[in-house]
């Protein structure tokens, strides 16, 4: 199931939300029936918290269904809330926005190309998931520029053909190229999304969602 939605009207909703298969975790002043249409669109349990006191958890956070890997600016509370559901860790890199520097589902996990060994052994090991150095469509931000699920991949407009096969490689599923939010190619900063569902930014268009339900074999 696909839900057109916006967090306090703003429509890049993967910027401050982030699920796995099990889980959503969305800003604390989000309202009931935002919690309430995650849980329905993508068959979770959705959550509030912050992250580093901030609302950018989808920016700030990755997750699969084996771990969560954070930033390192998140505090002990907000770790331990993550902890008690997920195998956690932070990364201490200088690219700790992770949620949009790495993108990632069950099988494999696709970084941007300057982050160091050290946050990658981080991340391979919270996410039990090989990790592999690209940038997609020329950006270093793969994991805003695309959306990745146990099912599929959607990808920035201008994603090469080598890249199409380097993400069937790490990531085990077919990917597709799509826009949002009106013709935005910023996928994974406006799509927040399992193999069950999604929510998507309000401004998407009728062919956008066919896109996103094409692409992530969402019927």
């Amino acid at each position: 199931m696909l839900k057109l939605s916006s967090y306090n009207g703003v429509e890049f909703l993967g910027v401050y939300c982030r699920a796995n298969e099990e889980l959503a975790f969305v800003p604390n002043d989000s309202e009931d029936s935002f919690l309430a249409d995650f849980e329905e669109a993508l068959g979770v349990k959705a959550e509030r918290t912050t992250i580093a006191g901030t609302n950018l958890l989808g920016a700030l956070v990755v997750m699969n269904s084996y771990g969560a890997v954070l930033t390192s600016m998140a505090s002990d509370a907000e770790t331990e809330l993550f902890s008690k559901k997920l195998n956690v860790a932070k990364v201490f890199d200088r690219l700790n926005a992770v949620g949009n520097n790495v993108l990632a589902n069950d099988n494999g996990a696709i970084v941007n190309p300057e982050m160091e060994d050290d946050a990658m052994k981080v991340i391979e090991d919270a996410l039990q998931v090989e990790c592999v150095r690209a940038s997609i469509g020329g950006h270093k931000t793969v994991g805003s520029v695309c959306i990745a699920t146990n099912k599929g991949v959607l990808c920035h407009p201008e994603t090469t053909k080598a890249e199409f096969e380097l993400i069937r490689s790490v990531l085990k599923v077919s990917p597709a190229i799509g826009t949002l939010n009106y013709g935005s190619p910023m996928l994974g900063a406006s799509l927040v999304a399992n193999s069950k569902g999604g929510m998507v930014g309000y401004r998407s268009t009728p062919i956008e969602l066919g896109r996103v339900e094409d692409a992530l074999s969402l019927y």
